[in-house]
């Protein structure tokens, strides 16, 4: 259950996070070029995500950097790029956006932090349950096995001493209050 509270609030503060940065927003260099770009966020930790926009572009677009690889982008919409781990802290790369021949340019920034690689997702396949003869034991904690003999007896004893015991004080207080 607490897995699920760290992962919900994790997601929650990424979400945050990524709606609060800025917005990297760039003309073209040579300022001419027929189409707009934006990286978002414009500041990422090395090993984040970043999505690519290119609008006003007929065909596929791509975007390139030092930072990250080659990212097709098709018309009308987005795409992620990953950014290497090994991309310098507080560095500043170039991101090149090109369409139809045309390209245009804008900063991405590395942030000082340094993000955690997420584990991959483990799928473990389950072929069928398994039965285990007898019922569950209840209370026991199953740090018991069984009953011996010789437990038995003891407990018995130890049950029959108790209620001997009980029935010699009630009659003796009897008694005394008899005289």
């Amino acid at each position: 259950m607490r897995a699920i509270r760290a992962v919900s609030a994790a997601l929650l503060a990424v979400s945050a996070l990524a709606l609060t940065t800025p917005t990297a927003t760039a003309a073209p260099s040579g300022g001419n070029a027929p189409f707009g770009f934006t990286v978002t966020p414009s500041t990422v930790a090395a090993g984040g995500r970043v999505t690519l926009s290119v609008t006003n572009c007929a065909t596929t677009a791509t975007a390139s950097s030092g930072v990250f690889d080659t990212v097709n982008i098709p018309s009308g919409r987005s795409a992620t790029a990953t950014v290497d781990w090994d991309a310098k802290a507080g560095a500043t790369y170039q991101v090149t956006f090109t369409c139809n021949g045309q390209s245009g340019t804008t900063s991405l920034r590395i942030s000082s932090a340094t993000r955690n690689p997420t584990p991959a997702a483990t799928v473990t396949r389950t072929t069928g349950a398994t039965v285990v003869p007898g019922g569950v034991r209840g209370g026991l904690g199953g740090s018991v096995g069984g009953v011996s003999t010789t437990e038995l007896v003891g407990g018995t004893a130890l049950v029959v001493a108790a209620a001997a015991g009980t029935i010699y004080v009630v009659r003796r207080r009897t008694e005394d209050r008899q005289h």
